[in-house]
């Protein structure tokens, strides 16, 4: 059972962090994926000391999906219902988490209990789902198979070391800084959200996120600022961002004019009256570092800086 914070919010359950030997299945839930980007991002999780296990189907090819879609939710199941398995770490974004919802057996993956899931872009989708069906705290961070993991020159720096702080045990992340306040102020709570597409797309669905007391991440690729505008303004008239606790927004790749981009952002978010701190290196530029979602943290404008609160090193924040 998941416990319960003194505001009666439910608190996500921890999976264990990762230590070397452990095995790690890597997955394609979503879209297709380069072999050889997936083989060198494999070597680099290899690299950590990780035992690395690729799924069956992960370079399957349907269009624009790694494989039907009962292949793709048929390897993520395995997975993570595989009792030797500690992480499962998805491949790539791109397109298709939605469709895998109705295709896993919730009950099973529960009775499994947690570990960790690790992606990000199109696995925002993941995030929510896992979060209201299985009640574990996620990791919002890089995939093996993009660009700054399965690179031909090897993996972006900073990428890697936040990545490894982020999944094992005894390690314990540093703050992540942005480099813009757009409302001052200081909120603590669990980090929900993702990428602003996927949020807006799961609106009215049972996955749909609800912001209330959670400090909101927001981040987002290839949509122009008029864009960026009506998502957001979905989200605000759905009632989704009632009761954010603040908003940390990551990187905006290929949106755009960024001032312009964070003036729109800014009109939306700020009659919210919640601390909001911008240019966080997560979500689709270089470098991006690692976060855990549903687990709770602190944004402070002092310091431009959103800080994840660890109660056990041992475990996840």
């Amino acid at each position: 059972m998941n416990e319960r914070s003194d505001t009666g919010r439910v608190v996500a359950e921890h999976p264990r962090r990762l230590r070397p030997g452990d095995t790690v299945a890597v997955v394609a839930p979503c879209g297709p994926v380069d072999p050889e980007r997936l083989e060198r991002g494999t070597g680099v999780l290899r690299g950590l000391g990780l035992d690395v296990i690729v799924g069956s189907r992960a370079l399957g090819r349907q269009g624009f999906l790694a494989g039907p879609d009962s292949a793709r939710a048929a390897d993520l199941q395995a997975a993570w219902c595989d009792p030797q398995v500690s992480a499962v770490i998805c491949a790539r974004g791109g397109y298709g988490a939605t469709r895998l919802f109705g295709a896993l057996d919730w009950d099973a993956m529960r009775a499994a209990g947690p570990k960790i899931l690790l992606g990000s872009s199109d696995v925002t989708a993941l995030h929510r789902a896992f979060a209201a069906e299985l009640g574990v705290a996620t990791l919002f961070g890089p995939m093996p198979a993009c660009s700054l993991l399965g690179v031909p020159e090897g993996p972006e720096p900073e990428t890697l070391a936040r990545l490894r702080a982020a999944l094992f045990a005894g390690e314990r992340p540093e703050p992540v800084h942005g480099d813009r306040v757009l409302l001052q102020g200081r909120a603590e709570g669990p980090l929900g959200g993702g990428n602003l597409s996927l949020l807006a797309a799961l609106c009215g669905t049972p996955y749909g996120f609800r912001a209330d007391g959670h400090i909101v991440l927001l981040e987002d690729v290839g949509e122009v600022p008029y864009r960026i505008d009506r998502m957001l303004t979905q989200l605000l008239q759905a009632g989704v961002l009632d009761g954010a606790a603040g908003f940390a927004l990551g990187s905006w790749t290929r949106c755009g004019d960024p001032d312009e981009v964070l003036d729109v952002v800014a009109g939306r978010l700020a009659p919210l009256g919640v601390p909001i701190v911008a240019g966080l290196p997560i979500g689709h530029g270089s470098p991006q570092f690692s976060v855990w979602m549903e687990a709770d943290g602190v944004i402070d404008t002092q310091s431009c800086s959103l800080t994840g609160l660890f109660r056990d090193p041992e475990r996840a924040p």
